[in-house]
């Protein structure tokens, strides 16, 4: 049975594609230019955009915060004369978001949102497919491919539309073959681990998997997972590495060989790059772990397109943080 997941999964290539022109990037970018300080900010999902933005833009020089909008929204005085800040909201209906983007209005700064195509504010990069599975993919893929977009104007930087066309051929070729199918469903739970940049990927892909597919799986950096972290694993769980070679002491892999001797299950996924962007190089990645989600799902007779449901779909819990409310905790 193809789910709505399955679907969304393979609209990416095309939605990527068709962010290819730099103009909407580039308008958006403008607003920004000559901030001192950008504050980028997500929930859930968008907020790994948001990290995954900030750690590129720093590398370009420009002073780039993340944080969630739970965080933003609580914060005392996060804001100052000369921020600007990148709003990231799939739906534009996440209730800490609509706060966040308010409290940004509110101190008349300079905004820039990124949503999906059904939203009417007037500074937002609107992505072009509206997300049919409650297991968000396309629209994290496509917000990335604007992030990078504004990261290279921001930065001097010179990727352009061939980039994006490489990363949406990137993803045609794992959506052909997804080389995922050494990848174990674990007895009980699963820790995914990466280096650098590939430690958000692999907190995004568990998150996929932990809503898709309902298994226990979490995402670590290589340091975190040593420090404690990997004691509850053992021979019911499964230990996926990602990209191994790109961490330079090595620990990724010998976090392997330990898991290993522990007797995990241990698989290994590693993504081609070269698209001249750090963060167009994670969405090959990022689609693989999402299909891999997709096949947890199947293999467990679970549906990927309803995820929030029962006392966690209250609505009094998605409401909280709304603009307007005072009972906000």
């Amino acid at each position: 049975m193809t789910t709505a997941l399955d679907t969304m999964i393979a609209a990416q290539p095309a939605a990527i594609e068709a962010l290819a022109d730099p103009a909407p990037a580039a308008a958006a970018a403008s607003r920004l230019d000559g901030v001192r300080r950008l504050w980028l900010i997500g929930t859930g999902t968008s907020q790994h955009a948001a990290e995954l933005a900030a750690a590129d833009l720093l590398t370009l020089g420009v002073d780039a915060r993340w944080i969630s909008a739970y965080a933003f929204t609580h914060a005392h005085r996060p804001v100052r004369p000369g921020d600007g800040a990148v709003v990231i909201t799939h739906t534009a209906s996440t209730s800490y978001a609509q706060r966040s983007r308010q409290l940004i209005l509110e101190a008349g700064l300079p905004l820039v949102s990124i949503t999906g195509p059904d939203c009417a504010w007037p500074e937002a990069v609107r992505t072009p497919v509206t997300e049919t599975s409650e297991t968000y993919t396309v629209s994290y893929t496509t917000a990335l491919t604007v992030l990078s977009q504004i990261a290279s104007h921001l930065g001097g930087r010179d990727t352009g539309p061939e980039s994006v066309r490489a990363a949406a051929a990137q993803v045609r070729a794992v959506l052909a073959d997804p080389g995922i199918d050494g990848v174990p469903i674990p007895g009980r739970a699963m820790a995914v681990v990466g280096p650098g940049a590939w430690s958000v990927t692999a907190r995004e892909g568990a998150l996929k998997i932990r809503e898709g597919a309902r298994v226990l799986c979490e995402g670590f950096d290589p340091d975190r997972l040593l420090h404690g972290a990997a004691v509850p694993y053992g021979s019911a769980d499964t230990l996926l590495v990602l990209q191994p070679g790109d961490d330079p002491d090595g620990l990724t892999a010998a976090l392997a060989g330990a898991a290993g001797r522990e007797g995990l299950q241990v698989a290994t996924l590693t993504s081609p790059g070269g698209t001249g962007s750090a963060l167009l190089d994670q969405i090959p990645m990022t689609v693989r772990l999402q299909r891999l989600a997709a096949r947890f799902a199947a293999q467990r007779v679970r549906d990927p397109d309803l995820v929030i449901t029962g006392a966690w779909g209250d609505a009094d819990l998605w409401r909280r943080g709304a603009p307007g409310r005072t009972d906000t905790p």
